[in-house]
C-alpha cells in the first residue's frame, strides 16, 4: 500500500543556511594567528561539507601532518563558536517552507557535519519553532556520509528509514542519502553546482524552496 512521505532531513550548510561567510573568516582568523595564508571565499566553497576538521584539513598547508593543526583547529572552533552568525542567515524562502511543511504535518529534523555546539546555536536562533530534532557532529558518530546521523535523527522522531526523505546541496549529501537508504532531492542554490552534482549521482533537483514542498507532497513510498 502506497503512502506519502512523513519525515524530510535537512542539511543545514548551503541548504537551509549560507554559512559560507562565517566559515570562512573564522578559518582565516585561525590561519593568520599562526602565519599561515588565507584562503579565498571560492576555496572555502570546495573545502566545505566533510566537517570543519576536514574543512581545516584542506585549508592548512600540508594538512593534518601539520605540526600546527591541533592549535589552528581550536583556535577556528573557539571562534567559530562566537562568530557563526555573524554573516550567516536564511536562504530566501526557506522559512516559509519549513513553515509550510510543519503546518502539513511532516516531521522535521537537520543533520549536519557542523560542531553539535554550532548546530545547537543555529538551531535555537532559527529553527527552534519548525524543526524537531537537530544533530551535528559528536565522537560517538560517524560524520556524513556515513548514515548514522541520519539515522540518530530518525530514532530519535520515532520513524523508519521508508518514510523519509534527505535534502542537501552537496555531494557529501547525495551518499549519505544513498548510504542511509533516503531518496534524495538536491538543491540548487548551495555551496555545489548542477553539473558537479550529477557528476557524483544526483538526479532530483530544487531549484527554490518552494519546489522542494511540491516533490515531497508529490513523493509516494510503498
Amino acid at each position: 500500500m502506497e503512502r506519502k512521505i512523513s519525515t524530510i532531513v535537512f542539511d543545514l550548510d548551503g541548504t537551509l543556511l549560507n554559512t559560507l561567510e562565517d566559515l570562512a573568516d573564522s578559518t582565516n582568523y585561525a590561519l593568520r594567528q599562526y602565519g599561515f595564508a588565507e584562503r579565498t571565499l571560492e576555496e572555502i566553497r570546495a573545502f566545505v561539507g566533510n566537517g570543519v576538521r576536514k574543512l581545516i584539513e584542506r585549508a592548512l598547508p600540508e594538512g593534518a601532518e601539520n605540526p600546527l593543526f591541533n592549535s589552528v583547529f581550536s583556535c577556528f572552533k573557539s571562534y567559530y563558536v562566537d562568530h557563526c552568525m555573524e554573516k550567516t542567515g536564511l536562504y530566501a524562502g526557506i522559512p516559509e517552507m519549513l513553515h509550510e511543511l510543519k503546518s502539513a504535518g511532516y516531521h522535521l529534523a537537520i543533520v549536519s557535519n557542523k560542531l553539535q555546539s554550532g548546530v545547537d546555536e543555529l538551531y535555537e536562533h532559527y529553527f527552534s519553532d519548525t524543526v524537531e530534532v537537530a544533530v551535528g557532529e559528536r565522537p560517538e558518530l560517524n560524520r556524513k556520509p556515513a548514515p548514522d546521523m541520519v539515522l540518530l535523527a530518525l530514532e530519535k522522531l520515532g520513524v523508519s528509514t521508508d518514510e523519509a526523505v534527505y535534502v542537501g546541496d552537496s555531494d557529501v549529501d547525495v551518499a549519505t542519502a544513498r548510504n542511509s537508504g533516503l531518496p534524495c532531492i538536491s538543491v540548487l542554490w548551495g555551496f555545489r553546482d548542477k553539473e558537479f552534482l550529477v557528476q557524483h549521482g544526483a538526479h532530483c533537483f530544487a531549484q527554490t524552496p518552494e519546489e522542494i514542498c511540491r516533490i515531497i507532497k508529490s513523493m509516494l513510498v510503498e
